[in-house]
Protein backbone atom coordinates (compact mmCIF):
# COMPACT_ATOMS: atom_id res chain seq x y z
CA UNK A 1 0.00 0.00 0.00
CA UNK A 2 1.59 2.92 -1.17
CA UNK A 3 0.94 6.56 -1.40
CA UNK A 4 0.24 8.49 -5.02
CA UNK A 5 3.09 11.08 -5.13
CA UNK A 6 3.21 13.83 -8.38
CA UNK A 7 6.58 15.79 -8.38
CA UNK A 8 5.98 19.35 -7.82
CA UNK A 9 8.87 21.91 -8.83
CA UNK A 10 10.79 21.51 -5.72
CA UNK A 11 11.32 17.98 -6.39
CA UNK A 12 8.63 17.16 -2.83
CA UNK A 13 5.63 15.74 -3.99
CA UNK A 14 3.22 17.93 -4.50
CA UNK A 15 4.79 20.87 -3.34
CA UNK A 16 6.03 23.95 -4.93
CA UNK A 17 4.61 26.47 -3.09
CA UNK A 18 5.18 28.18 0.37
CA UNK A 19 3.50 25.67 2.71
CA UNK A 20 -0.31 26.05 3.94
CA UNK A 21 -0.53 28.00 0.51
CA UNK A 22 -3.87 26.04 -1.10
CA UNK A 23 -4.02 26.39 -4.69
CA UNK A 24 -3.64 24.73 -8.21
CA UNK A 25 0.53 23.69 -6.22
CA UNK A 26 -0.93 23.40 -2.72
CA UNK A 27 0.53 20.57 -0.34
CA UNK A 28 -2.77 18.80 0.04
CA UNK A 29 -3.77 15.08 1.07
CA UNK A 30 -7.60 13.48 -0.70
CA UNK A 31 -9.60 11.11 1.54
CA UNK A 32 -11.78 9.02 -0.51
CA UNK A 33 -14.57 7.44 0.61
CA UNK A 34 -15.28 4.20 -1.03
CA UNK A 35 -17.31 2.27 1.23
CA UNK A 36 -21.42 1.73 1.67
CA UNK A 37 -23.85 -0.40 0.74
CA UNK A 38 -24.68 1.11 -2.55
CA UNK A 39 -28.95 0.39 -1.63
CA UNK A 40 -30.10 1.49 -4.67
CA UNK A 41 -27.89 -0.09 -6.91
CA UNK A 42 -29.24 -3.43 -5.54
CA UNK A 43 -26.10 -3.90 -3.58
CA UNK A 44 -24.00 -3.63 -6.41
CA UNK A 45 -20.23 -3.00 -6.39
CA UNK A 46 -20.67 1.09 -6.95
CA UNK A 47 -16.86 1.95 -7.01
CA UNK A 48 -15.90 -0.64 -9.29
CA UNK A 49 -19.27 0.15 -11.89
CA UNK A 50 -17.54 1.41 -15.52
CA UNK A 51 -18.28 4.46 -17.20
CA UNK A 52 -16.08 5.36 -20.43
CA UNK A 53 -14.26 2.39 -19.25
CA UNK A 54 -13.06 3.25 -16.26
CA UNK A 55 -13.99 2.31 -12.80
CA UNK A 56 -15.86 5.31 -11.11
CA UNK A 57 -13.26 5.15 -8.04
CA UNK A 58 -10.58 5.24 -10.98
CA UNK A 59 -12.03 8.26 -12.21
CA UNK A 60 -12.10 10.13 -8.97
CA UNK A 61 -8.33 9.30 -8.45
CA UNK A 62 -7.48 10.23 -11.58
CA UNK A 63 -9.29 14.08 -10.80
CA UNK A 64 -7.03 14.01 -7.44
CA UNK A 65 -3.64 12.61 -8.68
CA UNK A 66 -2.14 15.74 -7.20
CA UNK A 67 -2.70 14.83 -3.85
CA UNK A 68 1.01 14.16 -1.65
CA UNK A 69 -1.25 11.03 -0.09
CA UNK A 70 -4.30 9.27 -1.20
CA UNK A 71 -6.22 7.27 1.12
CA UNK A 72 -9.31 5.10 -0.28
CA UNK A 73 -11.68 4.22 2.88
CA UNK A 74 -12.91 0.61 1.57
CA UNK A 75 -12.08 -2.66 1.47
CA UNK A 76 -8.56 -2.56 -0.82
CA UNK A 77 -9.24 -3.71 -4.79
CA UNK A 78 -7.22 -3.31 -7.72
CA UNK A 79 -6.85 0.85 -8.65
CA UNK A 80 -5.20 2.86 -11.61
CA UNK A 81 -3.33 4.49 -9.20
CA UNK A 82 -1.55 3.68 -6.12
CA UNK A 83 -3.02 4.78 -2.95
CA UNK A 84 -2.99 4.12 0.94
CA UNK A 85 -6.13 2.06 2.41
CA UNK A 86 -8.03 2.53 5.54
CA UNK A 87 -10.98 1.23 6.96
CA UNK A 88 -13.67 2.79 9.48
CA UNK A 89 -14.02 0.70 12.93
CA UNK A 90 -16.53 -1.11 12.89
CA UNK A 91 -17.08 -1.33 9.08
CA UNK A 92 -20.24 0.39 7.43
CA UNK A 93 -19.95 2.69 10.22
CA UNK A 94 -20.92 5.86 8.36
CA UNK A 95 -19.33 9.02 6.33
CA UNK A 96 -18.39 10.26 9.64
CA UNK A 97 -16.56 7.50 11.05
CA UNK A 98 -14.95 6.96 7.69
CA UNK A 99 -14.00 10.39 7.22
CA UNK A 100 -12.01 10.23 10.55
CA UNK A 101 -9.84 6.76 9.68
CA UNK A 102 -9.25 8.16 6.31
CA UNK A 103 -7.92 11.53 7.90
CA UNK A 104 -5.85 9.80 10.59
CA UNK A 105 -3.35 8.88 7.32
CA UNK A 106 -3.35 12.30 6.30
CA UNK A 107 -0.35 15.15 7.04
CA UNK A 108 -1.39 18.10 4.64
CA UNK A 109 -2.63 21.09 5.91
CA UNK A 110 -5.46 20.44 3.40
CA UNK A 111 -7.82 17.61 2.30
CA UNK A 112 -9.42 17.12 -0.39
CA UNK A 113 -12.62 14.62 0.31
CA UNK A 114 -14.18 12.90 -2.44
CA UNK A 115 -16.98 10.04 -2.94
CA UNK A 116 -15.74 7.15 -5.05
CA UNK A 117 -18.97 7.69 -7.27
CA UNK A 118 -18.60 11.31 -9.12
CA UNK A 119 -18.00 10.36 -12.76
CA UNK A 120 -17.51 14.08 -14.13
CA UNK A 121 -14.91 15.06 -11.86
CA UNK A 122 -12.02 16.51 -12.66
CA UNK A 123 -8.77 17.74 -12.02
CA UNK A 124 -10.27 21.39 -12.35
CA UNK A 125 -12.35 21.73 -10.22
CA UNK A 126 -10.42 20.25 -7.24
CA UNK A 127 -7.71 23.70 -8.27
CA UNK A 128 -10.89 25.50 -7.99
CA UNK A 129 -12.09 24.42 -4.39
CA UNK A 130 -9.07 24.74 -3.53
CA UNK A 131 -7.64 28.40 -5.24
CA UNK A 132 -11.46 29.48 -3.62
CA UNK A 133 -10.09 28.62 -0.08
CA UNK A 134 -6.79 30.00 -0.93
CA UNK A 135 -8.44 33.42 -2.17
CA UNK A 136 -11.77 33.81 0.03
CA UNK A 137 -11.05 36.07 2.66
CA UNK A 138 -14.38 37.53 2.61
CA UNK A 139 -15.78 35.43 6.58
CA UNK A 140 -16.49 37.78 9.19
CA UNK A 141 -18.29 36.23 11.82
CA UNK A 142 -16.45 33.17 13.46
CA UNK A 143 -18.95 29.98 14.47
CA UNK A 144 -19.82 29.60 18.11
CA UNK A 145 -16.67 26.37 17.72
CA UNK A 146 -14.31 28.84 17.42
CA UNK A 147 -11.79 29.97 14.39
CA UNK A 148 -8.43 28.75 13.80
CA UNK A 149 -8.12 31.01 10.83
CA UNK A 150 -9.31 34.27 10.98
CA UNK A 151 -10.59 35.95 7.81
CA UNK A 152 -10.65 32.15 5.80
CA UNK A 153 -13.26 29.72 5.81
CA UNK A 154 -12.87 26.35 7.19
CA UNK A 155 -13.55 24.87 3.62
CA UNK A 156 -15.21 24.98 0.35
CA UNK A 157 -17.97 22.97 -1.05
CA UNK A 158 -20.12 22.03 -3.88
CA UNK A 159 -23.62 22.12 -4.64
CA UNK A 160 -25.98 20.10 -6.88
CA UNK A 161 -28.44 22.11 -9.11
CA UNK A 162 -30.94 22.25 -6.63
CA UNK A 163 -28.63 23.80 -4.07
CA UNK A 164 -28.33 20.56 -1.50
CA UNK A 165 -24.40 21.03 -0.03
CA UNK A 166 -22.25 18.12 -1.38
CA UNK A 167 -19.84 18.06 1.63
CA UNK A 168 -18.06 15.25 -0.57
CA UNK A 169 -17.00 17.18 -2.87
CA UNK A 170 -14.70 19.43 -0.83
CA UNK A 171 -11.70 20.50 0.69
CA UNK A 172 -11.44 21.49 4.04
CA UNK A 173 -8.32 22.54 6.28
CA UNK A 174 -7.51 19.48 8.41
CA UNK A 175 -7.19 21.28 11.67
CA UNK A 176 -10.78 21.90 11.41
CA UNK A 177 -11.78 18.50 10.59
CA UNK A 178 -10.07 16.87 13.47
CA UNK A 179 -11.40 20.01 15.79
CA UNK A 180 -15.41 18.95 15.01
CA UNK A 181 -14.84 15.12 14.43
CA UNK A 182 -13.32 15.22 18.28
CA UNK A 183 -16.03 17.73 19.24
CA UNK A 184 -19.00 15.51 17.71
CA UNK A 185 -17.15 12.07 19.04
CA UNK A 186 -16.85 13.18 22.58
CA UNK A 187 -20.55 14.80 22.52
CA UNK A 188 -21.63 11.35 20.81
CA UNK A 189 -19.50 8.48 22.17
CA UNK A 190 -18.29 8.09 18.85
CA UNK A 191 -18.74 8.98 15.48
CA UNK A 192 -20.95 5.80 14.36
CA UNK A 193 -23.61 6.49 12.50
CA UNK A 194 -23.37 10.16 12.76
CA UNK A 195 -24.82 11.70 9.58
CA UNK A 196 -22.53 14.42 7.58
CA UNK A 197 -24.72 17.20 8.16
CA UNK A 198 -23.35 17.37 11.99
CA UNK A 199 -20.20 18.42 10.65
CA UNK A 200 -21.14 20.60 8.06
CA UNK A 201 -23.31 22.25 10.39
CA UNK A 202 -20.29 23.03 12.71
CA UNK A 203 -17.93 24.27 9.84
CA UNK A 204 -17.78 27.41 8.13
CA UNK A 205 -17.89 26.75 4.68
CA UNK A 206 -17.54 28.55 1.36
CA UNK A 207 -20.21 26.90 -1.42
CA UNK A 208 -19.45 26.69 -5.50
CA UNK A 209 -22.14 25.69 -7.48
CA UNK A 210 -21.12 23.13 -9.95
CA UNK A 211 -24.14 20.93 -11.66
CA UNK A 212 -21.90 18.22 -13.47
CA UNK A 213 -18.79 18.00 -11.43
CA UNK A 214 -21.28 17.27 -8.25
CA UNK A 215 -23.37 14.80 -10.52
CA UNK A 216 -23.25 11.85 -8.46
CA UNK A 217 -24.14 8.12 -9.36
CA UNK A 218 -26.87 6.38 -6.49
CA UNK A 219 -28.84 4.48 -9.39
CA UNK A 220 -28.50 2.84 -12.49
CA UNK A 221 -30.55 5.83 -14.04
CA UNK A 222 -27.49 7.79 -13.61
CA UNK A 223 -24.72 5.73 -14.14
CA UNK A 224 -27.26 5.32 -17.87
CA UNK A 225 -26.96 9.41 -17.69
CA UNK A 226 -23.20 9.46 -17.09
CA UNK A 227 -22.37 6.80 -19.94
CA UNK A 228 -24.75 8.99 -22.49
CA UNK A 229 -23.28 12.23 -21.46
CA UNK A 230 -19.13 10.93 -21.80
CA UNK A 231 -20.19 9.99 -25.33
CA UNK A 232 -21.86 13.30 -26.79
CA UNK A 233 -19.75 14.86 -29.29
CA UNK A 234 -18.38 17.21 -27.59
CA UNK A 235 -16.88 15.15 -24.18
CA UNK A 236 -16.47 11.92 -26.37
CA UNK A 237 -12.49 12.65 -27.52
CA UNK A 238 -11.20 13.87 -24.12
CA UNK A 239 -13.15 10.80 -22.12
CA UNK A 240 -11.09 8.48 -24.71
CA UNK A 241 -7.93 10.25 -24.09
CA UNK A 242 -8.30 10.38 -20.26
CA UNK A 243 -9.39 6.59 -20.58
CA UNK A 244 -5.93 5.67 -22.67
CA UNK A 245 -3.53 7.58 -20.73
CA UNK A 246 -5.14 5.72 -17.01
CA UNK A 247 -5.20 2.63 -18.99
CA UNK A 248 -1.36 2.88 -19.77
CA UNK A 249 -0.62 4.56 -16.98
CA UNK A 250 0.14 7.79 -18.83
CA UNK A 251 0.73 10.71 -16.82
CA UNK A 252 1.48 13.05 -20.08
CA UNK A 253 -0.73 16.24 -21.30
CA UNK A 254 0.03 17.07 -24.53
CA UNK A 255 -1.92 19.74 -27.27
CA UNK A 256 -4.03 17.19 -28.52
CA UNK A 257 -5.04 19.98 -31.40
CA UNK A 258 -1.47 19.34 -32.65
CA UNK A 259 -1.73 15.47 -32.91
CA UNK A 260 -5.08 15.56 -34.77
CA UNK A 261 -3.20 17.87 -37.42
CA UNK A 262 -0.47 15.74 -37.72
CA UNK A 263 -3.12 12.87 -38.61
CA UNK A 264 -4.93 14.95 -40.87
CA UNK A 265 -1.63 16.15 -42.24
CA UNK A 266 -0.22 12.55 -42.53
CA UNK A 267 -3.39 10.83 -44.19
CA UNK A 268 -4.70 13.79 -46.46
CA UNK A 269 -0.64 13.92 -47.90
CA UNK A 270 0.18 10.58 -47.88
CA UNK A 271 -2.26 7.64 -47.29
CA UNK A 272 -4.94 7.15 -44.74
CA UNK A 273 -3.16 4.65 -42.72
CA UNK A 274 -0.19 6.83 -42.14
CA UNK A 275 -2.43 9.18 -39.82
CA UNK A 276 -2.01 6.15 -36.78
CA UNK A 277 1.22 4.95 -37.92
CA UNK A 278 2.39 8.67 -37.75
CA UNK A 279 1.11 9.46 -34.45
CA UNK A 280 2.66 6.30 -33.58
CA UNK A 281 5.85 7.09 -34.51
CA UNK A 282 5.99 10.22 -32.99
CA UNK A 283 5.06 8.74 -29.62
CA UNK A 284 7.55 6.38 -29.90
CA UNK A 285 10.22 8.73 -30.71
CA UNK A 286 9.26 11.18 -28.34
CA UNK A 287 9.41 8.61 -25.42
CA UNK A 288 13.64 7.58 -26.75
CA UNK A 289 13.79 11.61 -26.34
CA UNK A 290 12.67 11.57 -22.48
CA UNK A 291 9.05 11.81 -22.97
CA UNK A 292 7.08 14.70 -21.58
CA UNK A 293 4.79 17.26 -23.77
CA UNK A 294 8.01 19.73 -25.33
CA UNK A 295 9.64 16.17 -26.95
CA UNK A 296 5.77 15.51 -28.05
CA UNK A 297 5.54 18.58 -29.65
CA UNK A 298 9.12 18.37 -31.41
CA UNK A 299 8.44 15.22 -32.66
CA UNK A 300 5.10 15.92 -34.22
CA UNK A 301 6.31 19.32 -35.80
CA UNK A 302 9.36 17.27 -37.31
CA UNK A 303 6.34 14.51 -38.30
CA UNK A 304 4.22 17.55 -39.89
CA UNK A 305 6.99 19.36 -41.86
CA UNK A 306 7.55 15.70 -43.41
CA UNK A 307 3.76 14.87 -44.31
CA UNK A 308 3.75 18.36 -46.01
CA UNK A 309 6.54 18.16 -48.09
CA UNK A 310 5.89 14.57 -49.26
CA UNK A 311 2.30 16.61 -50.38
CA UNK A 312 3.92 18.76 -52.16
CA UNK A 313 5.85 16.24 -54.45
CA UNK A 314 2.33 15.33 -55.32
CA UNK A 315 1.97 19.04 -56.84
CA UNK A 316 3.18 19.16 -60.45
CA UNK A 317 6.05 21.72 -60.97
CA UNK A 318 4.90 24.61 -63.14
CA UNK A 319 6.41 24.61 -66.99
CA UNK A 320 8.81 26.77 -67.98
CA UNK A 321 7.41 29.89 -68.91
CA UNK A 322 3.99 29.29 -67.54
CA UNK A 323 4.30 31.55 -64.24
CA UNK A 324 2.36 34.63 -63.97
CA UNK A 325 -0.57 33.29 -65.63
CA UNK A 326 1.87 33.33 -69.38
CA UNK A 327 0.47 30.93 -72.35
CA UNK A 328 2.81 28.39 -73.20
CA UNK A 329 5.33 29.48 -76.28
CA UNK A 330 3.68 28.24 -79.62
CA UNK A 331 5.49 26.06 -81.61
CA UNK A 332 7.25 27.20 -84.83
CA UNK A 333 9.06 24.22 -85.77
CA UNK A 334 9.07 22.94 -89.16
CA UNK A 335 6.65 20.18 -87.79
CA UNK A 336 4.04 22.62 -86.70
CA UNK A 337 0.82 22.60 -88.97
Amino acid sequence: MTAYESEGATGRPGASGPPGTPGADAVYDAVVLAGGAARRLGGADKPGVRVGGRALLDRVLAACAGATRTVVVAEPRGTARPVEWAREDPPGGGPLAALDAGLRHTTAPYVVVLSADLPFLEAGTVRRLLDTLRDDGTHRTPPASGYDHPGHPDGVLLTDPDGRDQPLVAVYRADALRRELTVLAAAHGGLGGLPLRRLVAALDLTRLSDPVASFDCDTWDDIATARARIREHGHVLDEWISAVKDELGIDLDVDTGVLLDLARDAAHGVARPAAPLTTFLVGYAAARAGGGPEAVAEASRKATALALRWADEDTPDPKPGAADGAKPATDTGPDAG
